[in-house]
């Protein structure tokens, strides 16, 4: 799948078992990020490194919104393929270091993940190209939770924060319910009714639908 915004491009690539959406962004300079990239296995893995190279990209960045398992099994390939360094909120870095334990239990075989540093926080901004991404603070879903949001193309990168027609679940170590629900309305309802909403897994969303119709946060609850 892929969106066109005014300047930037969305590329989608939906990988490993649990159908998680990894995010390509990329402006007119060629540079471009890449946002939680979830490919599994080396055919995965080929896929996205032939789209970049097919475009003439230059990937600058690597970032996760957060760090459960189906988001970070490509940190390792991305880091070493383009020699990025890892980027994650602060609160985030338990729930990366819990990642082998966790593979274990789902059964998958995790490669190392690469160090991170600690730079995604609320008030900075993420900065590729032309392009400059505001970092929303939406924990919740996980303890480091964030969102990038571009205030000049109406869209935002909210990983499992919030989907079309739900919310992410909460049950997982470091979740929290009202945390979450608080975050949505505070940080992702306040934005205009049509900023588009690209989600972790599924299809993207608009703020305004969601503010009327989500069964879980909307107008109604």
């Amino acid at each position: 799948m892929m969106y066109f915004c005014k300047m930037v491009t969305i590329k989608v690539f939906p990988f490993n078992p649990f159908y998680e959406n990894t995010y390509l962004l990329s402006d007119e300079t060629g540079e471009c990020i890449i946002i939680d990239p979830g490919c599994h296995n080396s055919e995965e893995e080929e896929e996205l490194k032939s789209y970049i190279a097919k475009n003439n990209l230059r990937p600058v960045k690597l970032l996760n919104t957060h760090c459960h398992l189906d988001h970070v099994f490509g940190n390792p390939f991305v880091a070493e393929t383009w020699k990025l360094q890892l980027e994650i909120h602060p609160d985030e870095m338990g729930t990366l270091e819990s990642f082998p334990m966790v593979c274990q239990v789902y059964g998958f075989n995790g490669k190392i993940q690469p160090k991170p540093i600690l730079t995604l926080e609320e008030g900075q901004q993420v900065k590729f190209g032309n392009t400059s991404l505001d970092i929303l603070f939406t924990p919740g879903h996980s303890p480091g939770s964030v969102c990038f949001y571009s205030v000049k193309e109406k869209f935002a990168i909210c990983g499992d924060v919030l989907f079309q027609g739900s919310i992410g679940r909460t049950d997982l170590p470091g979740g929290d319910h009202e945390t979450l629900l608080k975050s949505i309305r505070e940080k992702l309802f306040p934005l205009p009714d049509d900023v588009k909403i690209y989600s972790g897994h599924g299809n993207f969303t608009k703020i305004g639908i969601e503010k009327k119709t989500n069964p879980f946060v909307g107008e109604n609850n």
